[in-house]
């Protein structure tokens, strides 16, 4: 077998139906930084990431060839769950959880699309 020398996911590409609302909720509600927001040619280009992540997600419509509303088993980490739970369902987001599971603590939610993302607490 081959040595891989694969460090981290890159990019995460999330469908969404309409990047200015999808921007609106993973920067204002996630509190996502926007890493660049451009045009190439007719396609715009959002990536937005928690400060610092090494993976970026790209908020891409299905002009661009993706199914809004199709992401599911993403799992965000997070050092306060019950926190940023609480801080999520204040801004409008449904939360189900957090919840014990044998691998851990989780909740879950989606966005304004349908893409569902974990929300799990540090293992």
């Amino acid at each position: 077998m081959a040595v891989m020398t694969i460090t981290h996911a890159r990019l995460v590409t999330v469908p969404v139906t309409d990047q200015d609302r999808a921007k609106d909720f993973y920067v204002g509600k996630l509190g996502f930084e926007v890493l660049i927001d451009t045009k190439a040619g007719p396609v715009r280009w959002i990536q937005v990431a928690p400060k610092g992540a090494k993976t970026s997600f790209t908020l891409a419509t299905a002009e661009q060839g993706f199914t809004p509303g199709s992401v599911r088993g993403t799992i965000l980490e997070t050092s306060d769950l019950d926190g940023d739970c609480a801080t999520l369902a204040k801004a409008g987001v449904v939360v189900d959880g957090p919840k014990d599971y044998p691998w851990g603590r989780q909740a879950t939610f989606a966005d304004p699309d349908g893409n569902r993302f974990s929300l799990a607490g540090t293992p």
